[in-house]
């Protein structure tokens, strides 16, 4: 009896063991799709895994800005970068939405340049939209933007 016992213990510990083993290839759910996603963070929606860059903003210093795209959010991000090491508390990157193609402004979301290093923004989503980035400097009003996508 105590056999028994101790083989059914051992092959349940066995068989939950492996259901806790993810699957290679195993991929997780997006926390938001669409315009679902709009002012959400890409990383804590779980979108940044799929991303790719479609578009690149660049300004002097080595500042980037670059358009991020989750086909499986159907949602847009920027993400900054200072390569430079400079003090830049006067700068931001920034994503647009529109409805049309430079047309029907929708929507914006901007965050800081880091000192060095990447950072980005919230999202904005919907896959019927225009994005692009921008790089603003607020202090003498110049803006470099890439171009939509």
């Amino acid at each position: 009896m105590k056999r028994a016992i101790a083989k059914v213990a051992g092959v349940s510990a066995a068989a939950m063991t492996m259901a806790l083993i993810p699957l290679a290839g195993t991929s997780y759910a997006a926390g938001c799709y669409g315009t679902g996603c709009d002012n959400l963070g890409p990383v804590s929606q779980s979108c940044d895994g799929d991303a790719t860059t479609k578009a690149t903003a660049y300004a002097d210093g080595g500042l980037k800005a670059e358009l991020r795209w989750s086909a499986a959010c159907q949602a847009a991000w920027v993400r900054v970068t200072d390569s430079s090491g400079g003090q830049w508390w006067d700068k931001y990157g920034y994503i647009e939405k529109w409805s049309g193609y430079g047309t029907g402004f929708v929507r914006s979301l901007s965050v800081k340049f880091p000192n060095p290093g990447s950072d980005w923004s919230n999202m904005l989503g919907g896959s019927s939209y225009y994005y692009r980035t921008c790089i603003k400097d607020t202090g003498t009003g110049h803006i470099d933007c890439s171009t939509f996508w």
